[in-house]
């Protein structure tokens, strides 16, 4: 499956963007999507998902703030993310792991074969 991220940008703290991720090439449903993120010098880190058991989970940092939400018919998974922080600046990647039995929690890097070339978020304070 190949993913495209795209809806970055600039914003001022207090402010919302909403991201998109395309995804073509294999069937959608097939696949558990998540969000991460990598900030200037740091490791890349999980933000949101679809977990294994239909549910989402979300990291601490982000909980309330943001929502992963995603639209089989259109092909694409979306993150909302609302009350921007400056913490939050960062490179946003989509990411798809292949449903099927024994997978994990969808919380790692690892988890996921296949990723999207990332979008900026920028929030200035």
């Amino acid at each position: 499956v190949q993913l495209q991220a795209f809806g970055g940008g600039s914003v001022q703290a207090g402010g919302s963007l909403r991201l998109s991720c395309a995804a073509s090439g294999r069937t959608f449903s097939n696949y558990y999507m998540g969000w991460f993120r990598q900030a200037p010098g740091k490791e890349r880190e999980f933000v949101a998902a679809f977990t294994r058991i239909g549910t989402t989970y979300y990291a601490d940092s982000v909980k309330g703030r943001f929502t992963i939400s995603r639209d089989n018919a259109e092909n694409t998974v979306y993150l909302q993310m609302n009350s921007l922080k400056p913490e939050d600046t960062a490179v946003y990647y989509c990411a798809a792991r292949l449903r099927g039995p024994g997978i994990g929690s969808g919380l790692k890097v690892s988890e996921y074969a296949y990723w999207g070339q990332g979008t900026l978020v920028t929030v200035s304070s």
